[in-house]
């Protein structure tokens, strides 16, 4: 699961980060979180690889991790961006 070439990806000095769609022309809001699960998902990295990257970075449980890289994921897709 990649991101699409169409996503063009930008991210501010703040931590966050917007995605455009260039063929709908929409835009996303990223929040540092998800901004750094994007990321991972720009390496190819496997969804535990970016559950570790969250768990190092932010002081979370594994399981609550997973579950929100993997519903984020899942909204990634829904809007076609992955």
């Amino acid at each position: 699961m990649t991101p699409g070439d169409h996503i063009v990806c930008t991210e501010f000095d703040g931590g966050e980060g917007i995605l455009v769609d260039l063929n709908t022309k929409r835009y996303y809001e990223l929040n540092e979180t998800a901004l750094l699960v994007w990321k991972g998902l720009e390496k190819g990295l496997a969804v535990d690889d970016i559950v570790a990257e969250v768990t190092a970075e932010y002081d979370v449980p594994v399981d609550h991790a997973r579950s929100s890289v993997t519903n984020l994921i899942a909204r990634l897709r829904s809007y076609k961006l992955l």
